[in-house]
């Protein structure tokens, strides 16, 4: 089993490498891939040195799965050439999304979608990668009819720019910014481009993503996308307003008996998900869960999830291992 990971230096990169020698993932030849001026450098997996090469030479190497976190054009330019070669592209950019032909892929949702054809698969944003693992088992308990959610995201997000702006603020260092303003204690609302509906581009890929994930266009979702100066993970506040009626009891043991989801919610004792604690976890954890008294069958839930890992570089991993178990590769 030959894996390339294109853009192995990035943040999402490097955090790929970790998760695959964490989970002891299956491969005999690491294809280490980066930009030009990153060639000949090398990397180190599992203790051991591996060369970065070139998309060309990766591409002649033929691996059998490439992991891609190297931005939309990279991915619109690269991905088609090692399908042409024979290998599953994993794409972590937004490039294949919401092309009809491609399938876009949370595991613990949809992976039944994936056959031996899909040779461009398409990881979902981060923020709808955490908050979809959380309503498939209430939707297919209750039937969700809309959501309503607010995203407080971490800096990891942007990349190492962003994060690099936040420690200078910190610092008092007048450094590169890789956001319009000051983030360091301060609340952006405004992730991505605006669009003409006045929505930002991250709040109607939730939109979007959800919808085709789940199946289902009925669920109506409605986003407000926010970044916040923290790092490890990002969190959302998700009101869900379903068709039939349910009970908290029977709410709490459906996410605690599902797949990827660790519920903490005892505010008696003040137990609830924070970032800090979803930092370097592959989990989605829920918290704060209650019954919405102001409209009839809503549900209120507090969901947390580390952004690099469960909202990229893991669920990017977990789709290669479940290829490799329904021998789709």
């Amino acid at each position: 089993m030959k894996v390339a990971v294109v853009g192995a230096t990035g943040l999402v990169g490097t955090v790929m490498l970790k998760v695959l020698e964490e989970r002891n993932f299956p491969l005999t030849e690491l294809i280490p891939v980066a930009s030009e001026k990153s060639v000949g450098k090398e990397i180190t997996f599992k203790g051991k040195k591996f060369p970065i090469v070139s998309m060309d030479t990766a591409i002649g190497m033929r691996p059998d799965i490439a992991l891609f976190s190297a931005g939309g054009n990279t991915s619109l330019e690269h991905a088609p050439r090692f399908k042409e070669a024979g290998t599953t592209v994993i794409d972590n950019s937004s490039a294949w999304r919401m092309d009809p032909t491609v399938k876009l892929i949370v595991p613990e949702v949809n992976a039944h979608e994936l056959s031996i054809d899909n040779k461009i698969i398409a990881n979902p944003n981060c923020s709808t990668i955490q908050m979809v693992v959380v309503l498939k088992p209430l939707h297919d308990k209750y039937k969700i009819k809309r959501v309503v959610v607010s995203t407080y995201q971490s800096v990891t997000g942007t990349g190492v720019k962003a994060v690099e702006q936040l420690m200078n603020e910190r610092k008092g260092i007048d450094g590169p910014k890789a956001y319009p303003y000051e983030i360091d204690l301060n609340v952006l609302p405004h992730i991505d481009v605006f669009m003409e509906n006045g929505y930002t581009k991250e709040e109607m890929k939730m939109v979007k993503e959800t919808n085709k994930i789940m199946s289902d266009d009925s669920i109506k979702v409605t986003a407000t996308t926010v970044r916040i100066p923290v790092m490890g993970g990002h969190s959302e506040s998700v009101n869900i307003e379903f068709e039939n009626d349910f009970d908290l009891a029977e709410v709490r043991s459906i996410l605690e008996e599902s797949p990827g989801i660790i519920v903490v919610d005892d505010v008696a004792n003040l137990k609830y998900p924070m970032p800090k604690d979803a930092h370097e976890k592959d989990e989605v954890f829920v918290g704060r869960i209650r019954r919405d008294e102001s409209a009839p069958k809503a549900l209120n839930l507090w969901i947390v999830a580390d952004n690099l890992r469960k909202g990229a570089a893991t669920n990017a991993v977990q789709i290669a291992e479940y290829l490799i178990q329904k021998e789709l590769v």
